[in-house]
């Protein structure tokens, strides 16, 4: 009966990544779907559990937070100048909330949070390998061309930034699990055979944004959880992922998709090569001590990473404004982009309706008016900055109730289970970082796989959640 909890468990934890092929949910079809299918779920959870809603004081703020940006969001039809795109973000909210709210159920039960990790993991890996399979078997598997986005890797979510975050994401939680030591081999060896795909896929995007998320995830995961055995996996995931990327420069068709070479079947074989040697150097040990040191240089890497992106987004992204922003690998050498002209036509709307804003989806309107340059836009590229922008003041408190709930939530679940939580926090915290650079929001598999983390977290410090274990390693 241990495995029941999993398997009520396991739809939401496969969806992000069952979703992420169907566009990652942007659209309609998928997303109303997918919508349905959460309430389905909250009913069935509502009906079987005596307790549907969360008990712990981080647990309500962050669930009313988001129900509260859902009402402000539907209510802002009333003043928004259109009903279409705000549609669309109240229909992206009906699937996030039933979604968060089951998860917070569902994943109380010890098994089922164990399992939170490595079904996620699963669900990002296979979508990311069907993404890469038009690069990988040219001529065999052939997916729509995405025009925009040039020689970028789009799929699975068919945009370029959202599948680097996605894979990111993915990163850090094998680099997570194949250092936990209370993991079992063969979950710790599968999650470091998973670095070369997604370490390709995360560099074959050329999204300076995800590898800026991707650098300050791990430093997060290494500092809250500072051993031997998770140095030893971020070097074997990280490195093998870094030598799937390196390869691309003796296999560069794999980069534009090109058929008749060869080079897609050879990095196949290659990744294959790889994965395995990434199962047998995952970490073997029990049981490792804390490494004060090696928290002192994780938090050195955060650091670097969040200042280093404050300085690109206030110093060398005002040199930006192009019309047809570079779309090939010469983007990993610049630190340019068009994101300062957004980011500033927003906060001048801002500042004209501080309250409530424009209205959900208002964005897309004020820059066709203020664009400084032809490049159209429908989102200002920061989840922060757009929901000041369309719901004001009042959206901005809804967002950092759900923030602060779940930051809150996370603090206290470290303390109540110790590092096996540092692959939820960092994988989170990964999404956290790069949704204020992009519109991670409007892409719900991106979203649903942060919160679901999140929703892990809460489950955790509920009164009814099972303490830590035994077995578990202690709190660093």
């Amino acid at each position: 009966m241990r495995s029941r909890p999993v398997l009520f468990a396991a739809p939401l934890l496969l969806a992000p990544g069952v979703l992420a092929c169907f566009s990652g949910g942007f659209f309609d079809t998928a997303r109303l779907r997918a919508g349905v299918l959460a309430w389905l779920l909250l009913a069935l959870v509502a009906a079987a559990s005596r307790r549907p809603l969360p008990r712990s004081g981080p647990g309500r703020l962050a669930l009313g937070g988001l129900a509260a940006l859902t009402v402000l969001t539907g209510l802002s039809l009333l003043w928004a100048p259109l009903a279409g795109p705000a549609t669309d973000d109240l229909q992206r909210l009906l699937l996030y909330l039933p979604a968060f709210a089951a998860g917070i159920v569902l994943l109380r039960p010890r098994e089922a949070a164990r399992a939170a990790e490595p079904l996620l993991l699963a669900g990002v890996a296979g979508a990311t390998l069907y993404g890469l399979s038009e690069r990988l078997l040219p001529g065999v598997v052939s997916l729509e061309r995405v025009v925009s986005a040039g020689e970028r890797l789009a799929y699975p979510l068919t945009y370029w930034n959202g599948t680097g975050a996605f894979a990111a994401i993915g990163l850090v939680l094998a680099v997570g699990l194949a250092g936990d030591p209370g993991r079992p081999r063969a979950v710790r060896a599968a999650a470091a055979a998973s670095g070369p795909l997604l370490g390709l896929a995360v560099y074959l995007t050329f999204s300076r944004g995800a590898l800026g998320a991707l650098a300050a995830g791990l430093g997060l995961l290494v500092a809250l959880a500072p051993t031997a055995a998770q140095l030893r996996a971020a070097l074997v995931v990280g490195g093998s992922g870094a030598l799937a990327a390196a390869a691309t420069l003796a296999l560069p068709d794999v980069e534009t998709a090109a058929s008749g070479s060869g080079h897609g079947a050879a990095m196949l074989a290659l990744l294959v090569v790889l994965s395995a040697a990434g199962a047998w150097l995952a970490p073997r040990e029990e049981r490792t001590a804390p490494l004060a040191p090696l928290r002192a240089a994780a938090l050195g890497l955060l650091a670097v990473a969040v200042v280093g992106t404050l300085l690109a987004v206030s110093q060398a992204e005002r040199r930006g404004g192009a019309d047809r922003p570079e779309a090939g690998a010469g983007r990993l050498t610049s630190v340019t982009s068009n994101r300062y002209d957004y980011w500033r036509v927003a906060l001048r709307s801002f500042g004209d309706h501080p309250l409530l804003g424009d209205g959900s989806g208002s964005f897309r309107v004020v820059w066709l008016r203020e664009r400084p340059f032809r490049e159209s836009v429908r989102d200002a590229h920061s989840l922060y900055i757009e929901t000041v922008a369309e719901l004001g003041l009042a959206g901005l408190a809804c967002l950092v109730a759900l923030f602060g709930g779940v930051a809150a939530g996370a603090a206290r679940a470290r303390r109540r289970a110790g590092p096996v939580t540092a692959p939820a926090i960092a994988g989170a915290a990964t999404w956290a970082v790069h949704a204020g650079l992009d519109w991670d929001w409007e892409l719900p598999a991106l979203s649903l796989l942060a919160l679901v983390l999140a929703a892990r977290l809460l489950a955790t410090i509920e009164p009814d959640a099972p303490p830590r274990a035994a077995t578990d390693p202690p709190a660093a």
